[in-house]
């Protein structure tokens, strides 16, 4: 296939082929779906709002991306000249704000129509505590919460511009086809695609991880009795009820700002930091050093690659060994000089990691090393240049939905508050397999590790460990 309805058809990315295999093998197919809203408390011109939506549409191809079929089975996408789906409006005003959260709920677990198909849900919404804006639920292949962030701030950008002379039209968009091409140019086997292999290739080789569960060695302890393998390292970590929920915490904004300033100080990022106090608490409830979690690369360090759109994430484990007798300070330079040497690196292919890992160590489907996977926002939808400031001194909410299924066990998303830019813990859990409690539980210890080593860096792990 060269074209479809007359535009020009493109291959999947790597980081769209591994949507598309979590899509394949999940029964519920909402999976890819990501919910939001951004809502003011303020009143909105509606008809302005909804011409707004439609330009900042038209100015980002990922959002008017459509996928396609060849009879053999493969899949394209490509870019339609315009959208042509309906613009809604709903309001909540005089609903339970329980209610109003469900509903926005069930609209995300919607599944899109996948082939030749509008590939996202736009909804002007007003809540029931009179906050008003919009709601978004976009297809995970078009869009990741990075390039949705940046088309919000197109939306009420053009919003500003238009209401008050003194705000200047918002820059361009890049373009997300330029962006792919490039991508697809990396992945046709350029010379920097080769020196990415070989690195992931000799750190797989290098030597075998071991799973660390959250609730401590028994799930790997009961698959080593039942394959009679007592030097099985990997475990199996699905389950094939698939429903799944979000369960949210919040860290203050006071004791969030520590945790930041701590982070630029010390010239480690807040990610390195998250990392450090996840991975101790799974040393902890493991007895084990060696401990590997699946993390998250947005990759956008361009200016191209941050305003074109389209979903850019590629998910790596991220193995580190922390002897206890290190302190907190050098687990989190292991951390740091581990991560950037995968940012040099992150353009390889996820799926293709995977898959040479589980030849290499012969793994069954369904085993691994890795508990959970952590993603850590740090684009906060605060609105510095022009925009909701000229609106007046007012506040505004983002939120996020689940879309009722989770394609892994656990997922931690970790965010920044608009009010006062506090941290906010999003947990998105198999309901089958993780409790609530457990959440607050690894909430609870997670926060006593950080808090303890960022008050004396140079404290052991094992001592961070004892006193929490």
């Amino acid at each position: 296939m060269k074209t479809r309805k007359g535009y020009k058809v493109y291959p999947l990315t790597s980081a769209q082929k591994l949507h598309f295999y979590c899509l394949k093998y999940c029964p519920k197919k909402q999976v890819l779906n990501i919910g939001s809203s951004l809502t003011i408390e303020s009143d909105l011109d509606w008809d302005v709002l909804r011409e707004c939506i439609r330009e900042a549409i038209a100015r980002c191809e990922s959002m008017r991306l459509r996928f396609a079929r060849d009879k053999d089975g493969t899949i394209y996408q490509y870019v339609v000249k315009e959208e042509t789906r309906e613009i809604e409006h709903f309001d909540f005003t005089g609903w339970k704000e329980e209610d109003a959260e469900n509903m926005l709920r069930r609209w995300t677990e919607v599944p899109f129509e996948r082939y030749d198909s509008t590939m996202h849900h736009i909804v002007m919404i007003k809540m029931p505590d009179g906050y008003q804006g919009l709601y978004i639920c976009v297809d995970h292949m078009t869009m990741d919460a990075q390039s949705l962030i940046v088309f919000f701030k197109d939306v009420i950008e053009l919003y500003c511009s238009r209401l008050y002379e003194e705000i200047h039209y918002p820059k361009e968009m890049s373009s997300y086809i330029r962006q792919l091409e490039k991508d697809l140019a990396y992945e046709a086997g350029s010379r920097s695609s080769e020196k990415d292999r070989e690195f992931f290739e000799k750190m797989i080789a290098s030597s075998e991880p071991i799973f660390t569960d959250i609730c401590g060695p028994e799930k790997l302890l009961k698959e080593r009795r039942s394959t009679r393998n007592r030097n099985l390292r990997a475990a199996t970590n699905t389950s094939d009820n698939v429903e799944a929920n979000i369960t949210n915490f919040h860290l203050e904004g006071e004791p969030s700002g520590k945790l930041l300033d701590f982070c630029e100080s010390r010239g480690v990022s807040m990610t390195c930091l998250l990392l450090m106090g996840l991975r101790t608490y799974l040393q902890k409830e493991n007895d084990q050093e060696d401990v590997s979690i699946t993390t998250t690369i947005a990759r956008r360090a361009t200016l191209l690659e941050k305003r074109c759109g389209g979903s850019r994430i590629h998910c790596f484990p991220f193995r580190t060994i922390v002897p206890k007798e290190d302190t907190f300070m050098e687990g989190l330079l292991k951390i740091r000089d581990a991560q950037n040497q995968y940012f040099r690196h992150a353009n390889y292919s996820p799926s293709e990691y995977f898959n040479y890992r589980h030849n290499y160590y012969k793994l069954r489907d369904g085993q691994t090393y890795e508990p959970l996977s952590l993603t850590y926002q740090p684009l906060a939808m605060k609105y510095d240049g022009p925009g909701l400031d000229k609106l007046g001194d007012i506040k505004y909410k983002t939120a996020r939905y689940s879309n009722g299924v989770a394609a892994h066990t656990l997922y931690l998303t970790v965010s920044h508050r608009a009010s006062d830019n506090g941290l906010d813990f999003g947990f998105e859990y198999q309901t089958g397999v993780v409790t609530p409690e457990k959440l607050e539980y690894i909430y609870y210890y997670l926060c006593r590790i950080i808090f303890r080593g960022v008050e004396d860096p140079d404290r052991t792990v094992g001592q961070v460990i004892d006193m929490v």
